[in-house]
């Protein structure tokens, strides 16, 4: 029970933290997006974000700092396996399956209901 409670909490917090950035300053959605992305990559970069996502599970994982850690994550493992080629296969292989889902059931959701325009 505890783990999703933990979850939920820092899942909460990051989403309250986009939320505080669309109030509270001129940035648009999309800024946040990309802005987060970034940042959970970066942190994953100097080594900060697996920690968190230890303690949190999913609550770091399917936010979209998640995201950029899995980009980031994927490459360095693909660097580790093949080497400098790594960089530009990593992060394809990581995310593959994830958006991938998304690309297929966006598909699925869109031909199944009508979109109010």
């Amino acid at each position: 029970m505890q783990v999703y409670v933990t979850a939920f909490i820092i899942g909460g917090l990051i989403c309250v933290i986009g939320q505080l950035l669309m109030d509270l300053t001129a940035l648009t959605p999309a800024h946040i997006l990309v802005l987060f992305v970034i940042l959970g990559g970066v942190l994953s970069g100097l080594g900060f974000y697996q920690p968190l996502i230890d303690f949190a599970g999913a609550g770091a994982t399917i936010p979209l700092p998640g995201f950029g850690h899995t980009l980031v994550a994927g490459t360095f493992e693909e660097i580790n396996k093949v080497g400098a080629l790594g960089i530009f296969s990593g992060a394809f292989k990581a995310a593959a399956t994830g958006v991938t889902a998304a690309v297929v059931f966006g598909f699925f959701m869109s031909v199944l209901f009508n979109p109010k325009g």
